[in-house]
């Protein structure tokens, strides 16, 4: 019987766990965030994804979502709907794209809209198909509230 044995020095040891942590690190995150052109895709499945996203984006919110809605897109965009797809084309988002799919819009409340005491007016809102961030906004509730897109200004 043969037996052969390899000793392991502790810096190359810790050279191998260094290099293990850093394609764990890129890994991660090219699931998250990956490119398809000139257009950035998120993947918001999680809600620590989310939460990253939203930071990302410059909004402190709440730990968690306040409400989780399921919607279908319809097949034919009203006024209000083709507004609204408006402001997201701007923010390189088309939602014609998802003509009667599925999507769940996550709102959150915004905790650092500038001039705005009430912190119970502001939201966000993520629209999620299959864990894909197809579009967005930040509003007030407010009575003659506004609406912008997803980078905090």
């Amino acid at each position: 019987m043969f037996i052969k044995t390899i000793k392991i020095k502790k810096p190359t040891t810790a050279l191998i766990g260094i290099i293990i942590l850093i394609f764990a690190v890129i890994a991660v995150t090219m699931t998250v965030i990956h490119k398809i052109g000139n257009h950035t895709v998120y993947q918001l499945k999680t809600e620590s994804q989310r939460q990253s996203f939203l930071k990302e984006m410059g909004w402190n919110v709440s730990a968690e979502y306040e409400n989780c809605r399921v919607i279908v897109i319809p097949q034919d965009f009203n006024d209000v709907f083709q507004k609204y797809n408006t402001l997201q084309k701007e923010q390189g988002f088309d939602l014609s794209r998802y003509k009667g799919k599925t999507v769940e819009i996550y709102s959150y409340p915004v905790y650092n809209y500038s001039g705005y005491e009430n912190k119970d007016c502001i939201k966000c809102n993520l629209l999620i198909c299959d864990g894909v961030l197809i579009g967005g906004d930040v509003c007030s509730v407010e009575l003659g509230g506004f609406m912008q897109g997803l980078k905090k200004g």
